[in-house]
């Protein structure tokens, strides 16, 4: 271990990217949640979860927020990136060098080559809410890879190949768990199936997502 990652204690102590295809990694268990939940907290501190107004005029399920250089908002001009928090005018929070570690260890464990998000978005699912099949396409160069990172509740994250609800690919995101799209399927449609309760964990209400990308 290099000392970038030597600060990281991952989950299972020996993480591995398990391939599954078209450019899809799994790598369960990448980190122990609590200080990244930690951090989340410090941020949303300067911006605050909210709900976003899409173009459709419809506020998003999931509450949101962003740090990083670039944050990616959404209202009624349209899905971007700004480089400021609309609702303060003011810079998003600085991407915390935990989360940069997390993503470039990531990439690494996917011999992935090794690149510097600019953009952090942070959502939040409660119990009962759940993401829509969507792409992400609002970066200026598509081709770099997406790395996601779970914290909290499970979720069954869904990727589809083709257009056909047919093909679905499911995935089971557990807490620490990272999921990357890159290549081919960094173009895929994709979703999270509705967040349920987890009975062993009744305290547990919340499942956070954190999705690493280079937006310019």
């Amino acid at each position: 271990m290099t000392d970038l990652f030597s600060s990281l204690t991952p989950a299972n102590g020996n993480p591995s990217a398990q391939d599954l295809g078209h450019g899809i990694f799994h790598i369960k268990q990448l980190t122990s949640s609590n200080e990244c939940l930690n951090l989340i907290t410090l941020i949303t501190e300067q911006a605050p979860l909210r709900q976003f107004m899409t173009p459709m005029g419809h506020l998003t399920k999931v509450k949101m927020s962003n740090c990083g250089k670039y944050g990616w908002i959404s209202d009624q001009n349209g899905y971007r990136y700004s480089s400021t928090d609309p609702q303060n005018l003011k810079d998003w929070p600085k991407l915390p060098t935990k989360f940069l570690q997390l993503h470039k260890y990531a990439c690494e464990l996917a011999g992935l080559p090794r690149f510097k998000p600019d953009a952090c978005l942070i959502n939040c699912y409660e119990i009962g809410l759940s993401m829509g099949r969507h792409q992400d396409k609002d970066e200026v160069d598509v081709s770099w890879p997406i790395v996601s990172i779970s914290l909290g509740l499970p979720a069954v994250f869904q990727i589809y190949p083709t257009q056909s609800s047919n093909s679905v690919k499911t995935v089971l995101l557990e807490d620490g768990d990272v999921i990357i799209l890159s290549g081919a399927s960094r173009s895929f449609y994709h979703g999270v199936k509705t967040v349920k309760a987890d009975l062993l964990q009744p305290k547990l209400l919340q499942r956070f997502n954190l999705t690493l990308r280079k937006s310019h």
